[in-house]
This record gives structure tokens, sequence and C-alpha cells, in this order.
């Protein structure tokens, strides 16, 4: 779960980075004002060289970036050379990037981030002040699903109920945070919506004895998006067969096989064909050498997850 916990923060920070991003340095242009065809003037420059009213940056302003000349890179207000209210900001393909809330020249208030698909990648708030996102917060996928939802408190921490989500959207992970710390009984589930494990915490410490582990109690089906990504798994060159089954040369393998890891555990069994299981058992490990799951192969493609052997 806390590897679960780091992946998710990492993909938060990133967030964080953009938003950071967009507060580094305001570009200043040689022209007083431009022309709109309907005769609107943006762009301004006082006397003083300051940038005033309705702003709109073109690709023209991006020399040796993706935009096209004509095309709007990002559009708002300046009042004295920062940046205030609304600005929009735009990808290379002209789906939104970005809808951000500025105050005095820094993101601040409600701002809500774009994948390059259009789809929404994070919203919430966003204090000026801390840095930091308060209040409600959700992150999503590209495909539009939640990945996690959290509660800022006034200080920028997490705080209250958190909730991670499958890509599917079927609910991974749920518990709380007290003042930025995972606090009480976290539980997690399989995609099948099983209770996989129940952990307890104190101030952000999981107690070990606390922490149950379950099998799940039906089938793990899987997804279309799984079924179209997970054809048939070659086997790797880390992977050896059992000793009496061992040749010379290539390793190529038709017919039934048990193959083993770098560190001698059973990766795959089952029947081979040009080096994909096409009918077996594939085990999946995590970086310690702990068995995290056993994917199940029918004809060539992922047919679901198994319980374990044990």
């Amino acid at each position: 779960m806390e590897k679960y916990l780091y992946i998710c923060d990492n993909k938060f920070m990133k967030g964080m980075n953009f938003i950071a991003i967009l507060i580094i340095g305001l570009s200043t242009y040689a022209q007083s004002y431009e022309l709109l065809k309907n005769g609107d003037t943006i762009n301004k420059i006082d006397a003083e060289g300051k940038k005033q009213g309705k702003w709109i940056i073109f690709g023209k302003h991006k020399p040796g970036t993706c935009y096209q000349t004509e095309q709007k890179v990002e559009e708002g207000k300046y009042a004295d050379n920062k940046k205030n209210g609304l600005w929009i900001e735009y990808y290379c393909n002209g789906n939104l990037k970005g809808k951000i809330q500025y105050a005095n020249g820094r993101p601040d208030g409600y701002c809500i981030i774009y994948h390059e698909n259009g789809k929404i990648q994070e919203e919430g708030q966003w204090s000026s002040k801390l840095n930091r996102w308060v209040g409600k917060y959700r992150l999503y996928y590209d495909n539009g699903q939640a990945q996690h939802e959290f509660n800022f408190n006034q200080n920028g921490k997490r705080e209250g109920p958190a909730k991670y989500y499958y890509e599917g959207g079927q609910l991974a992970i749920e518990g709380n945070f007290q003042n930025g710390q995972e606090t009480g009984v976290f539980k997690e589930f399989y995609e099948n919506g099983d209770i996989k494990a129940e952990k307890s915490f104190n101030a952000g410490q999981v107690d070990l004895t606390s922490i149950k582990e379950y099998q799940p109690q039906k089938p793990i089906e899987p997804t279309k998006d799984e079924i179209k990504k997970a054809p048939a798994i070659l086997a790797s060159k880390d992977e050896k067969p059992n000793e009496a089954q061992q040749t010379k040369g290539p390793l190529i393998l038709n017919g039934f096989y048990t193959l083993y890891n770098k560190n001698k555990q059973v990766s795959k069994v089952g029947e081979f064909k040009d080096n994909r299981l096409m009918n077996g058992k594939w085990y999946i490990y995590d970086e310690d050498g702990i068995l995290m799951r056993i994917a199940v192969y029918k004809d060539g493609f992922y047919a679901g997850d198994t319980q374990s052997d044990n």
C-alpha cells in the first residue's frame, strides 16, 4: 500500500510542478499592442513598459515550439505586468491545457488542468500564500476516471477521507488522513471489489501487527482494455527453464515449461509457442521478491488473476 501511495503522490507532485512552472517568469514582447481582425486591441504595454489589459500569446511569440504562428498559446489579463483573473492555456493540438485563476501574478483560486487528449487531469483550489492545494482536490487518469480524491486543510495538508481508484473506476484504497498523516484503518480492494487488505495507521506509521491480507472471493475478470494491451507474454532473457529442459543455443520454447527468474523463483508455468506463454500462469513479484499476483493466460491472452498456489 505504501508503494501505491508513493506512486500516487508522485503523480500528485507532477501536478504541483505544473502549477509551479506557471509561476515562473513572464515574457516581455516588443510590440506596444496588437490589433485583432475584429478591431479589438490586445497585448498593450503602457508608457512604463508594463503589460496591461487583455493579452493573447500566439505561436509567433514562442518561436521554436510546436505552435503555429497564429495559434493561441495562452490568454488572459494583465494588471501592471502581473497576471490577474482567469488565464487559459492551450496544447499545440488546440485542446485546453489549463484554466488557472491568478491574483497579483500568482495562481490563486480554482484551477483545472487537462490531459493533452482533452480529459481533465486535476482540479482544485490553489493557495498562492501556501503554494499548495487547499480544500477538495481530484486527480484523473487520461481516460477520464478519477485516480484519487483528497481533501486538504487550510495548511495544505491532507485531511479527512481519501480514496484511490483503479483506471477502470473501481475503488482501490480508502482511508483517512489527519493533518497530512494516515490515521485509522486503510482498506485495499481488488479490482473485482473484494477486500484485499486492511492496515491500521497511527500518525502516518503502519502497525505491522494489524495487517490483514485476503484472497479474492471471486475471479478477477480482465477489462477490455487489459485484453487489448495484454497479448501472449514473451519469456524474458532473464528467465531460464528448469535444468532438465535446458538446451544449448538460443532459447526457443515450444511445449510445456517451467521458467525461473534470476532469483530462482518460478516466474511462468505452462504451454509456450515460440517463446510466448499461451496457456498457463505468470507469477508477478515486487522488487523485493514478494509474490504480488498470479495472472492466468488462455490461448495467448490474459484471462484474469487466480489465487495463490499455497
